[in-house]
């Protein structure tokens, strides 16, 4: 197989830039021996493995699903010789779940936190044209601590918990850059005054220096500003407005209406380009108001599903870019006009077709198992750096720190627990104050600003009285779960059902269990018209979010197999989720 040869961040990209997926070498450390004796500097690795897939994956060409917590991973590289900038930059997509990386023997940078990025400036430690890079991953199969998702702690999977990711799973490149270069990038549109706003920071900063921006939608120059650099604080925000907005002419974002508007931006001086930027941004608002979720400025009833990002031969990792469109294809589709994320930190490329085709993604983040205050650090710290990675992403509309009171387990009873969740949720709101945000989804929620239940009901009638009125709906105990833990309560937050449905329809020879049951095609639609159309009739229900959109591993509860085939023609999927089913609402 080809390797993965695309830009892993097409939402912040240079001219200059080098692939490194492909062929490493590779090695277990069962023992853990590699650091006491100098693998950086020298060592036989005697395997080989396909980068980025885990050793995992049949993808890898390892397929080993056995327990390995220490590995190694080492290749050579040249750097172009035509690059003309002064600097290289190393970066990696996600290392699951901590990586230390060593050039030409000498440390580079470490990292812990398996779903987000990092980088560093290897120019100092190239010696050549040929150089080596060696990285070494931990990733300890059993500690809850760590935030995993739904990798099992256990060899096998089961139940609703499967196969790990470890080490390299998302993209590996070199940057060319020079001194002075873009470092960060914010944008926040505002689509009622017609403006963007742009946070940035420069690496060696100079006041001799201008940033140039441009913005143009589809070829058509919109706007553009040049500033001066300010060179303390190297933070600077400069709002744009968009003439087309000024106009009345502006293009809004939308999943039926995917508009995006590209966005150059340059740091010169005396003249000379520095360091350039391509990006972009959709003018999208994502509010709420009397219970109801506005998408720029209009009630939107969001139809998710959703997605666990699961591949059968790779994991986590999707095989390439074309399964990433296809898995968005195959999801609108359908009717549905987003997807819920589930315990996974998305990689950007997923998230820059989920913009530029239009699709709604309810981002979350991978949760630990266990309460402690490692747990709590490990966790904090990761989402912000997801959080800031994924800002920029017209499609994110809702942030889920945490799912299930999962790594809260006493959160009923523990103040320690009410107060990380509660914390989590005005952490996310201090990073991102323009999207909603679920701080505890599916049940026992304090502070959140929708109120999302999980609700696995096959029988209609069932669903249909229990969603016809708010005080059926807060005496509903999923799980015996209190939708509220005490001290919290409703205060008129839009509702979102946003985990129901996980029919189970085998379709093929992948056996395995759902919530509950179809015996064949025509039963499977007959089930999954009876869920969605109570939920539609409910007068008071603002969205859902179906369980699922594949199946994954043991699971056989997707509207999908695990290998993408629908279990059912899509248009009648579609015609039911479009409510065109007599006394269903639209």
């Amino acid at each position: 197989m080809r390797p993965r040869a695309e830009h892993s961040r097409p939402d912040f990209k240079r001219k200059n830039w080098l692939n490194l997926n492909g062929e490493w070498n590779f090695t277990f450390d069962d023992k853990d021996l590699g650091l006491k004796e100098k693998w950086f500097r020298s060592h036989s690795f005697p395997s080989k493995i396909n980068v980025p897939y885990a050793f995992q994956t049949k993808l890898s060409g390892i397929e080993d699903t056995t327990f390995h917590d220490v590995f190694w991973y080492h290749r050579k590289f040249e750097v172009p010789e035509q690059w003309e900038r002064n600097r290289v930059l190393l970066h990696f997509g996600a290392v699951d779940y901590r990586a230390a990386v060593w050039v030409n023997g000498e440390f580079a940078v470490s990292h812990e936190g398996g779903h987000t990025p990092f980088y560093v400036d290897i120019t100092d430690l190239l010696i050549g044209n040929e150089n080596d890079l060696v990285v070494r991953c931990e990733d300890f199969s059993t500690d809850l601590e760590q935030p995993r998702g739904k990798q099992f702690w256990e060899e096998n999977s089961k139940d609703i918990f499967y196969t790990r990711t470890s080490g390299i799973w998302q993209t590996v490149w070199l940057e060319n850059v020079g001194m002075s270069h873009l470092q960060r990038l914010k944008l926040t549109p505002d689509t009622e005054a017609g403006t963007i706003c742009a946070e940035y920071v420069i690496d060696h900063p100079s006041p001799d220096q201008l940033i140039e921006m441009e913005i143009t939608f589809k070829g058509q120059h919109i706007a553009s500003t040049t500033v001066q650099v300010e060179q303390i604080p190297n933070k600077a925000v400069q709002t744009i407005t968009l003439e087309d907005f000024q106009r009345g002419e502006g293009k809004h974002w939308s999943p039926e209406q995917p508009n995006l508007y590209d966005m150059t931006i340059r740091l010169t001086k005396a003249g000379e380009v520095l360091d350039e930027v391509s990006t972009y941004f959709g003018m999208r608002s994502i509010t709420i108001q009397d219970g109801k979720v506005l998408l720029n400025g209009a009630p939107y009833y969001m139809k998710l599903v959703l997605d666990q990002g699961y591949y059968p031969e790779s994991l986590l990792t999707a095989p390439d870019e074309a399964a990433i469109r296809k898995d968005i294809e195959l999801t609108k589709a359908m009717g549905f006009n987003g997807v819920r994320k589930h315990q996974k930190v998305e990689e950007p490329l997923y998230l820059y077709w989920a913009d530029k085709m239009g699709l709604l993604i309810w981002g979350e983040m991978a949760n630990s198992h266990t309460y402690s205050d490692r747990s709590v650090a490990r966790i904090t710290s990761e989402w912000q750096e997801a959080v800031e990675r994924d800002y920029n992403h017209p499609s994110i509309v809702v942030w889920v720190p945490l799912n299930e009171s999962w790594g809260v387990p006493r959160l009923k009873k523990d103040l320690r627990h009410q107060q990380h969740a509660l914390a989590m949720y005005h952490l996310t709101k201090s990073l991102d104050a323009t999207r909603p945000v679920i701080a505890n989804d599916g049940w026992e929620h304090v502070k959140s600003d929708i109120l999302s239940i999980h609700d696995y009901e096959g029988e209609k009638e069932v669903l249909k009285n229990r969603y016809k009125s708010l005080e059926s709906i807060l005496s509903f105990m999923p799980s015996d779960r209190h939708l509220y833990i005490p001290g919290f309560s409703y205060d008129g937050e839009p509702i979102h059902v946003s985990e129901f449905g996980g029919i189970a329809f085998e379709s093929g020879s992948q056996k395995g269990w759902g919530y509950t049951s179809a015996s064949n095609e025509e039963d499977f639609i007959r089930r999954y018209e009876d869920v969605v159309s109570a939920l539609l009739e409910s007068p008071l229900v603002q969205g859902f979010c179906y369980t699922q959109l594949t199946d994954v591993e043991q699971e056989i509860n997707g509207l999908l197999t695990y290998d993408r085939k629908p279990k059912a023609e899509l248009d009648e999927i579609k015609r039911i989720n479009t409510g065109n089913a007599k006394n269903v609402r639209k």
